[in-house]
């Protein structure tokens, strides 16, 4: 088992464990069920993963640093990190009791159970795992579209003012760096980058 994961499955079964032993006095208003469902949704969401390589990733950049300066001490260095980050993996449960209580102070117990419900259903966990997906391809999509409306404004309104001003009407601005002569918005029934449905007119 990795340093990552074992940092991990420590750090969970302490916060479980403080939880309900360390909230300020000034959180005592929110119950241990209501704690509890906050820690479900965030289960359900894997609110905190992308946290789980912060100890991990300084542990590595910690040998790095050390092994450089002496390369000869290689196997100790690598022991002494590991050893000492385990050590310090049980501060996970601070991380995992601020985030149920932020949760906690936000949503209502019956939202975060609703919240858990849908994201451990098949739909919920799709949308977690191929909602990144979605989202890049709505990102291209949206620069596309994004070009095509600041190119078709700017030609709107220099063709406007060269037929009012004539000779005295300013020049279209040159076109974005990166943008290929032409490129526009979507056309009316084709496809969105990364093959998305067309948006409805």
């Amino acid at each position: 088992m990795n340093l990552a994961k074992r940092a991990r499955m420590i750090a969970l079964t302490a916060a479980v464990a403080l939880t309900a032993l360390s909230f300020p006095a000034a959180a005592q208003e929110i119950s241990e069920e209501h704690l509890k469902a906050a820690r479900a949704a965030i289960d359900a969401i894997n609110a905190t993963d992308p946290f789980d390589n912060y100890l991990p990733d300084a542990a590595a950049s910690l040998k790095a640093q050390l092994i450089q300066q002496s390369p000869n001490l290689v196997d100790l260095i690598n022991s002494t990190v590991d050893e000492k980050a385990l050590s310090l993996a049980t501060r996970r449960a601070d991380l995992e009791k601020e985030a149920a209580l932020a949760y906690a102070r936000i949503f209502s117990q019956e939202d975060l159970q609703n919240i858990a419900t849908f994201y451990n259903s098949s739909t919920g966990k799709k949308l977690l795992s191929d909602g990144p997906i979605v989202t890049r391809e709505l990102l291209q999509a949206a620069e596309v579209w994004r070009r095509g409306v600041a190119r078709d404004l700017t030609n709107s309104v220099v063709e406007t003012l060269q037929a009012a001003a004539g000779t005295q009407a300013p020049k279209a601005p040159a076109e974005e760096p990166g943008a290929p002569a032409g490129q526009g918005a979507t056309a009316p029934g084709a496809a969105a980058p990364g093959g998305a449905a067309p948006a409805a007119n």
